[in-house]
């Protein structure tokens, strides 16, 4: 009989690690486990010939991207996720930082730490990959923000990014990860609200935590909502979770939809990655579909047919499906008025009256089904209740589609704590 090796204890612990599993700690310590507590999930990019540019340049090389995120719950030691989700060549990264951000693209020197990937500095990142480092002993406060810095030593053309960060990062010449301030003075320097490599960022908690993700489309990703302020709607929910030991995930990317590719891949295809995968979650918010009704026949979808109440429902009930194969609970959302979307815009033809009547029938549809755990009314929360087609003027960013800040402060608000997870002990 061949007798197997036992294992080393260094092997041991990578495994665990890479699992996202439960950490053995200290006799008399409580037991920890790896909790997502950032994402920016990953959109493929998309040609010359789109409505919106890329705020990105088509490859780097030689270069250092340092991105600012703030992460909703804390921990004592921090892992960041790189991705290549939509790369077709290995993708090389030659050095990685983790510090807590000063000023503008400076970072506080007393903080900063080198990232490892299995205990190198550098690592390679294979076609529709991702990339997992090793823990970083760098202990962060719920709500505060972290600063990354990649340097890509060679040509790496942009495949994967996240397109509205709504948050600035920095490109800048030459390995720059640990300068306390970034050259930004260069000539090619530049700064970007799109997000690329970094997709995610997860801390070690105490193994009772939990994270709610949140699936959905601009609304969700914060498109109008203030820059560098954090103040997305799922931000606002993190606040009021973090003391519960809860994280939030924001799984949100602008344009996307239900049932079709647009901005991103179709919600279906990329529940995996973004919701069920994430270590930790427990439930998902749903809210998705305005996109699904409002692009065909614009500049976005010319040529596309409306989905049908029949076909939106279906996805609807797949996703939860899905979900509950993985022991996810579901909160629906329902979809906010949009009339007079998009005005003085190549896209003013987003809303139509018979859109909107699909939207009523699918937020009915929402509320009464039961197919879904619980059921958030975003749309009883921002209407105009004189005129409920319309989202009322103190949460309307000013294009009649997008909250502002107040709006995505009012979402967050309007969410009850227990319908969430129901064994929190939450706040009333």
């Amino acid at each position: 009989m061949k007798t197997l090796s036992k294992p080393s204890a260094a092997a041991v612990l990578a495994l665990a690690l890479s699992a996202g599993a439960s950490m053995a700690s200290p006799a008399g310590l409580p037991p920890t486990a790896w909790v997502a507590t950032w994402s920016a999930p990953p959109q493929p990019v998309w040609g010359p010939d789109f409505l919106f540019p890329l705020n990105l340049p088509a490859a780097l090389r030689d270069q250092t991207v340092r991105q600012v995120a703030r992460v909703s719950l804390g921990g004592p030691q921090v892992r960041i996720v790189l991705s290549n989700a939509y790369g077709r060549q290995p993708l090389r990264v030659g050095r990685a930082t983790l510090a807590r951000p000063s000023t503008g693209s400076a970072i506080a020197a007393d903080s900063l730490r080198t990232v490892s990937f299995g205990g190198q500095e550098a690592a390679t990142i294979a076609p529709g990959a991702a990339l997992l480092s090793d823990p970083v002993a760098l202990p962060v406060a719920d709500l505060e923000q972290l600063a990354v810095s990649l340097y890509l030593p060679e040509d790496v053309p942009l495949s994967t990014f996240h397109w509205d960060g709504r948050q600035t990062g920095w490109i800048v010449a030459g390995d720059q990860t640990t300068l306390p301030s970034l050259r930004t003075d260069e000539p090619d320097a530049r700064s970007t609200t799109a997000r690329t490599l970094l997709a995610g960022i997860q801390v070690e908690a105490a193994q009772a935590a939990r994270a709610v993700a949140v699936i959905g489309d601009s609304i969700t990703d914060g498109a109008a909502a203030g820059l560098d302020q954090d103040h997305r709607w799922p931000d606002f929910l993190a606040a009021r979770l973090a003391p519960h030991g809860v994280a939030v995930v924001n799984a949100g990317i602008s344009g996307a939809r239900l049932l079709s590719d647009g901005m991103g891949v179709n919600a279906l295809a990329r529940l995996e990655r973004d919701v069920l995968a994430q270590p930790g979650v427990q439930s998902v918010v749903v809210m998705l579909g305005i996109n699904d009704i409002g692009w065909p026949g614009t500049a976005f979808a010319p040529a596309s047919p409306r989905p049908t109440l029949e076909a939106l429902t279906a996805g609807y009930r797949q996703l939860v499906a899905q979900a509950h194969g993985r022991g996810v609970r579901v909160i629906g959302a329902t979809l906010t008025p949009f009339e007079g979307a998009l005005p003085g815009t190549p896209l003013d033809n987003y809303y139509q009256p018979d859109k909107d009547r699909l939207r009523r029938q699918v937020n009915d549809w929402i509320r009464t089904s039961g197919v879904f755990d619980a059921v958030i009314d975003f749309d009883a929360v921002l209407r105009d209740p004189a005129h409920p087609a319309r989202l009322a003027s103190r949460f309307d960013s000013g294009d009649r589609l997008h909250p502002g800040d107040e709006g995505h402060r009012a979402m967050a608000e309007a969410v009850d704590l227990e319908a969430l997870l129901p064994t929190n002990a939450g706040e009333h």
